[in-house]
C-alpha cells in the first residue's frame, strides 16, 4: 500500500498558498484491506475511506470510463492494478494532477509545475473533455488565479464541449455550488469571463449574459455597459470580503436593465420589478438557498430607493424598512446596505464623494426602533387602527431625527 498527497494540496504548497484540506490516494490496495486497517467507507460512487484517526479522507486509485451525459454520467474501476498515473490522468488540470509521496517526492507526469510557473491553466487530456463540471471548475480557478491564463487548446475544448450540448446536462446543484465557489474568489468577474468566453454563460446563466451589450446611464459614467458594471460590482464585494448572500445579490441586481427596450436606453425604466422577476426565475431553476435568494430579490427590488434615502420622505423610508423586514432582520438589512454599496462603488468615479444613504438610513430605523408598538397598541380603543397608528408613530420618529441630525454642526 503507497499513500500520496494529491490535487490542492500539492498546488497551493508549491504556490505557497495555505492550504487545510489534504486528498489522499492510496495505490495497490483492495476496500477489503482499508476496512482491516481501521478505516471507515464514505460514499457510493466510487471507494473512499476516512481515516481511523484524522478522519481524513483516503481514495483508492481509480480510473473513470464515460458511460452517459453530465456529472454522473461516468463508471470507475478500482483495482490494486491501476497505478497512481492513472490515477492522476483523469483529473482537470496539470496543476491539480500532481502527487506528493510519503518520502517528499514529486510525481509530475502531465508538467503540473511547469503550467504553475507559466501561469496557465490547461486540461490534462481529452479526457477533460468527458465532464462539462469541468468548464465550471476551470471558471472557478480562473477566478482564483487571476493572474492566470487558460491554454488556447482547453479554450477550445470548453467551445467545443457547449456547442456540442454537453454542458446541457449539468445538474442545478452542482452549477449553484461551483458558482457560489466562484463567486467567493479573489476575483469573481473572471469566472464569468471564463463562462462568456467559451459560450457556457448563455447556456447556464442567460439572465447574466444578456447584460452584456446594455447600456446604462450611471451618476459617474455617462454611459457604461451594464455587464461591466455587474462584474466591477460582484469585484467589489470581494474587495470588501462580503459573504456570498452579499456578493450573489451583487451578481443579481440589475438582471432587468437586459430587458430595456433599445430606443429607451441608456435610461433604465422600472427595471427594479424586471430584475426582481428575473431573480426569483434564477434562483428557482438553481434552487438557491433562501439566505442568498432573499437578500437577491430585496436587492433586485429597492436598491434605487436606497440609493436615493436623501430624497425620499419620511414616510417613504418607514414603508422601505416595513418592505425590507429591517425591524425584525436588522442583520440582513446591513447586507444589503452592503450590497447597496458594492454597486454604488462598482462603477467608478465614486471616490470624490461619499456614500451617504447607508447613514442616513441607520439613523432613520434607529428612530424607528424607538416606538413602542406594544404601548400604541394598548392605547387603542379600535384594534384595526393599530397598524395606522404604529405607522404614523414611526413616520413621526424619523422627521424627528432627521431634522435634528441635519441641525448638527459638521464635525471637522
Amino acid at each position: 500500500m503507497q499513500v500520496f498527497i494529491v490535487g490542492g494540496a500539492v498546488r497551493d504548497e508549491l504556490l505557497g498558498r495555505p492550504c487545510d484540506d489534504r486528498d489522499y490516494v492510496v495505490v495497490g490496495t483492495t476496500p477489503d484491506a482499508m476496512l482491516a486497517a481501521g478505516f471507515r467507507p464514505v460514499g457510493k460512487d466510487f471507494p473512499v475511506f476516512l481515516h481511523p484517526t484524522t478522519q481524513a479522507e483516503y481514495a483508492l486509485a481509480r480510473t473513470e470510463r464515460k458511460s452517459g451525459h453530465g456529472y454522473h454520467g461516468f463508471t470507475f474501476h478500482a483495482a490494486p492494478d491501476v497505478t497512481l498515473e492513472e490515477d492522476l490522468a483523469r483529473r482537470d488540470l496539470t496543476i491539480n494532477a500532481m502527487a506528493r509521496g510519503a518520502d517528499g517526492s514529486l510525481v509530475d507526469p502531465f508538467h503540473g509545475q511547469r503550467d504553475l510557473a507559466a501561469k496557465i491553466l490547461r486540461h490534462v487530456g481529452p479526457a477533460f473533455a468527458e465532464d462539462p463540471v469541468r468548464i465550471l471548475r476551470i471558471a472557478r480557478f480562473a477566478a482564483r488565479f487571476a493572474d492566470f491564463s487558460i491554454a488556447p487548446a482547453t479554450l477550445t475544448l470548453m467551445q467545443d464541449m457547449v456547442a456540442s450540448g454537453e454542458v446541457d446536462h449539468l445538474v442545478a446543484e452542482r452549477v449553484w455550488q461551483e458558482l457560489a465557489k466562484g463567486l467567493l474568489e479573489d476575483k469573481p468577474s473572471r469566472m464569468f469571463e471564463v463562462l462568456r468566453s467559451c459560450g457556457a454563460l448563455k447556456r447556464l446563466l442567460p439572465e447574466v449574459d444578456a447584460l452584456f451589450g446594455v447600456a446604462q446611464r450611471a451618476e459617474y459614467h455617462p454611459e457604461i455597459d451594464t455587464g461591466i458594471h455587474t462584474m466591477m460590482v460582484i469585484d467589489q464585494s470581494a474587495v470588501f470580503g462580503y459573504p456570498l448572500a452579499v456578493r450573489f445579490a451583487a451578481l443579481c441586481h440589475d438582471l432587468g436593465k437586459a430587458t430595456t427596450p433599445a430606443d429607451v436606453l441608456p435610461r433604465h425604466i422600472g427595471h427594479e420589478q424586471r430584475s426582481a422577476q428575473l431573480t426569483e426565475a434564477l434562483t428557482a431553476r438553481l434552487r438557491v438557498p433562501n439566505e442568498c435568494r432573499d437578500l437577491a430579490l430585496l436587492m433586485a427590488r429597492y436598491h434605487g430607493n436606497i440609493h436615493r434615502a436623501a430624497e425620499l420622505r419620511p414616510n417613504t423610508l418607514v414603508e422601505l424598512f416595513e418592505k425590507t423586514d429591517a425591524l425584525r432582520r436588522p442583520e440582513r438589512f446591513e447586507l444589503l446596505l452592503a450590497a447597496c454599496c458594492c454597486d454604488y462603488t462598482g462603477r467608478g468615479g465614486w471616490q470624490d464623494r461619499a456614500y451617504e444613504a447607508p447613514q442616513r438610513l441607520r439613523c432613520a430605523l434607529r428612530a424607528v426602533n424607538t416606538v413602542d408598538g406594544g404601548k400604541i397598541a394598548q392605547q387603542c380603543v379600535d384594534r384595526g387602527d393599530i397598524p395606522q397608528r404604529i405607522h404614523a408613530a414611526r413616520v413621526a420618529a424619523v422627521r424627528l431625527a432627521l431634522q435634528e441630525t441635519a441641525q448638527q454642526p459638521e464635525q471637522g
